[in-house]
């Protein structure tokens, strides 16, 4: 019989029935691999000859009790998790290599063991050598953390299962190797089934599971995006290199909030808890700039103050350059066409460059009142009051719209001693928050408002 081959693309799972070098789905290049079966598995069945066991049916009235939850001692991990680690949960964490994706899952096997929890650690890219040095450099090693240095599937899942451990590190998912699967180690096909597998042994043996993934150059997790619907939580580990901030974001999460974010600092001893990561993303600002303004966002659920900084220059060339870290380009782009098309203020012949000063990466709309105020004072050179905090999203009319949480972010900002705000018109404010506040109802008011042009 015929071998029937299938096909699937790496970057957004459209299956193909023949390899080709372009996704007609997605149209990326060099992202379809073959699809390579678990098991070959017994010849197909019709469904309607033996009846199957009925379902248990309840309603939404029903009521659940809360998964019960252990807390790790890091808080701002506990945060992340929305509380704490679920009993028979899985976790996929992604992050860039050399971000610390390694030291921080180890500080916190070593904390969950010291909380009484069996903790188990599978490395598959060191050897049990180098974790031991990397958990001494870190004075963890008085915690009971079982190590192991495998990649061989069926070997750590009967060790699991014999063991019986509360929590499982497997680092990474990357470089585990099904004998099943007739593929090398970190194609798609082993990806998937190493997943697959871990995932329901952890529900089966009621025992949670953490899966470290490499992240591509586009920054998304390596491998099919089916393993992070398999999960229960997906974390993202973010940062630059330059900077000793680091970001652990959950962009989904089945017990908790999603979006929600735990900030570290990255020292010679590990990794150290942010509790106000406000006051350490502005700790460095100096006196008012043309360029820097400070901006009023929320992550998750927390309230987070970060400094927005523009520069805006002449260019030699022809073309314009638009460079920028830590927010969306294109975001900008649709700032600067508003900006020149509702004010009348032109960037043409000028480079604009703009930064999220701390390596956090900003994605809300709230942004972009912050980011036009940065722009303009750079543009025009004239410095934003240093105790003023901007937020608002921008429409491509050049109206202002209101946006959440408006008492979360002048509460945070009142804390930290910025006494003046601009905010859109019908913004929700507190009874105690209308001192101090700026409305704008558009952006032309804001830029005659504020620089005296427009």
């Amino acid at each position: 019989m015929a071998k029937v081959q299938s096909f699937s693309c790496t970057a957004c799972g459209a299956v193909h029935s023949k390899w080709s070098g372009r996704c007609d789905a997605c149209g990326e290049w060099n992202s379809i691999v073959e699809d390579v079966p678990i098991s070959a598995g017994p010849a197909k069945k019709s469904l309607g000859g033996k009846r199957g066991s009925r379902m248990i049916l309840t309603d939404l009235r029903t009521e659940e009790t809360p998964p019960p939850r252990t807390g790790s001692g890091i808080e701002e991990l506990d945060r992340v998790l929305g509380g704490g680690l679920v009993r028979a949960s899985a976790i996929l964490v992604g992050g860039d290599p050399g971000i610390g994706k390694s030291t921080l899952l180890l500080q916190a096997a070593a904390s969950f063991a010291r909380s009484g929890l069996k903790v188990i650690y599978v490395s598959g890219e060191e050897a049990t050598a180098q974790v031991r040095m990397r958990a001494q450099r870190l004075g963890l090693s008085d915690a009971s953390v079982k190590l192991a240095a495998e990649t061989n599937l069926r070997d750590i899942l009967t060790t699991l299962e014999a063991e019986k451990p509360d929590l499982a590190i497997i680092d990474s998912i990357q470089t585990m190797w099904a004998d099943n699967v007739e593929s090398a180690p970190g194609s798609v096909s082993q990806v998937r089934a190493a997943a697959h597998e871990l995932t329901n042994f952890a529900k089966r043996k009621d025992m949670s599971v953490v899966l470290v993934g490499h992240v591509t150059k586009e920054g998304q997790i390596a491998g099919p995006r089916v393993i992070e619907h398999m999960v229960d939580t997906v974390l993202y580990f973010e940062g630059e290199r330059g900077h000793q901030f680091r970001i652990l974001r959950a962009v989904k999460n089945r017990f908790g909030p999603a979006d929600e974010i735990g900030v570290f600092e990255m020292t010679g001893e590990g990794l150290a808890e942010v509790a106000n990561p406000s006051a350490l993303f502005l700790s460095e600002r100096d006196a008012p700039a043309p360029g820097s303004v400070v901006f009023a966002g929320i992550e998750g659920t927390r309230p987070v103050l970060v400094e927005f900084q523009a520069l805006v220059a002449p260019t030699p060339h022809s073309q314009p350059r638009r460079t920028v870290v830590g927010w969306d380009g294109g975001r900008l782009a649709m700032i600067l066409a508003v900006l020149e098309s509702r004010c009348g203020i032109p960037f043409t012949g000028l480079d604009v460059y703009l930064n999220v000063a701390g390596g956090l990466k900003v994605s809300e709309p709230a942004a972009d009142l912050a980011v036009a105020a940065a722009l303009l004072s750079a543009r025009e050179d004239a410095a934003i009051p240093s105790d003023t905090v901007v937020f608002g999203e921008i429409s491509l009319s050049g109206a202002l719209r209101p946006v959440g949480q408006t008492e979360n972010r002048l509460k945070e900002a009142r804390k930290l001693g910025f006494s003046q705000a601009i905010a859109p018109t019908r913004s929700k404010l507190g009874s105690d928050d209308g001192q101090g506040i700026r409305q704008m109802p558009d952006l032309t008011s804001f830029v005659g408002e504020i620089f005296g042009a427009g």
